[in-house]
C-alpha cells in the first residue's frame, strides 16, 4: 500500500535559522535607513520647512522607515544573542545594549520629525510673532532629529562594531576579513563623528561619509555572509555549548 501521509520537510538547523534571521535583519537596515536621507532632506535644509505648505507623506513615511531600521537593528543582536555569548557574554550583552541605546536615539528622532509634521499641520499660515514662534520650534525639532542622528546612526555603529566585531574575529563564524573591516571602521566613525561635534565637518559631507564607509560595508558584507553562507561549521562546532540549568558556557567533550 502506498502512504499517503504527507512528507515533512526537513527542519532548518536553529544556528542556521539564527544566522539568516540576523542576515535578513542587517540587510532590512540598510534598505530601510537609505531612503530617508533623501525624504527629510527638505526638512532639513530648509530653516523654515514648518512654514511652508505642502503635505506631510515624505516625512511620514521616512519616519515610519527609521522606525523600522530601529527595530531591525535591536532585532540583530537580539537574534545573534543566542550564538554570541557562547564567545563572550559580556560582549554579546554589550552588542544588544549598543543597538538599544542606537535605536532609541532613532526613535527620538522619529518622535521630533512627527512632531515638526504635526504643527506643520496645526500652524499652516502662521504669521506675525506667532509664525516667528513656529518657525523656531520647528527649527529646534530638525536640530533635535539631527543630534540623535549624529549619536545613533553616528556613533553607536561604531560601538556595535567593537563588540560584535571583536566576537567574531575570536571566534571565526565569519571570515576574518569581514570583522577586521569592522574593526578598522570602528575608530575612524567614531573619530568622525567627534570630529562632527566640535564643528570639524558636516556628518553627511564627503569626509564624514568616507570614515562612515568601512563600517557600511562591514554591516552590508555580514548581512550577506549570514544570509547566504551562515556561521562557519567548524568554528560553530568548537564553540563551548550553554548548559540550559545554568546558563554558563560549559566545555563540550
Amino acid at each position: 500500500m502506498i502512504s499517503t501521509r504527507p512528507t515533512t520537510r526537513p527542519r532548518m538547523d536553529p544556528t542556521r535559522r539564527i544566522s539568516l534571521t540576523a542576515g535578513l535583519l542587517y540587510l532590512l537596515t540598510f534598505a530601510a535607513s537609505i531612503p530617508q536621507l533623501a525624504l527629510f532632506s527638505d526638512a532639513i535644509d530648509h530653516r523654515d520647512f514648518i512654514r511652508t505648505a505642502g503635505g506631510n507623506g515624505a516625512l511620514q513615511l521616512g519616519s515610519l522607515l527609521e522606525i523600522v531600521t530601529a527595530f531591525a537593528g535591536v532585532g540583530t543582536a537580539l537574534a545573534l544573542y543566542p550564538v554570541t555569548r557562547r564567545v563572550s557574554r559580556t560582549a554579546a550583552l554589550g552588542f544588544v545594549t549598543s543597538r538599544v541605546i542606537e535605536g532609541t536615539m532613532i526613535m527620538v528622532g522619529v518622535m521630533s520629525m512627527l512632531a515638526l509634521a504635526t504643527l506643520r499641520v496645526d500652524y499652516a499660515g502662521a504669521t506675525g510673532a506667532q509664525g516667528d514662534a513656529v518657525g523656531v520650534v520647528g527649527h529646534a525639532l530638525v536640530t533635535l532629529r539631527q543630534w540623535t542622528f549624529l549619536l545613533g546612526p553616528g556613533i553607536m555603529p561604531g560601538v556595535n562594531a567593537l563588540f560584535l566585531g571583536t566576537i567574531l574575529y575570536r571566534s571565526r563564524l565569519v571570515p576574518r576579513l569581514i570583522p577586521a573591516v569592522g574593526l578598522i571602521g570602528a575608530p575612524l566613525i567614531l573619530m568622525s563623528a567627534s570630529a562632527t561635534i566640535f564643528g570639524g565637518w558636516g556628518q553627511v559631507s564627503t569626509t564624514g561619509a568616507l570614515c562612515a564607509l568601512p563600517i557600511a560595508t562591514w554591516e552590508f558584507a555580514l548581512g550577506v555572509w549570514l544570509t547566504v553562507k551562515g556561521f562557519r561549521p567548524g568554528p560553530l562546532a568548537a564553540l563551548p555549548a550553554v548548559s540550559t540549568v545554568t546558563r554558563e558556557p560549559v566545555p563540550v567533550g
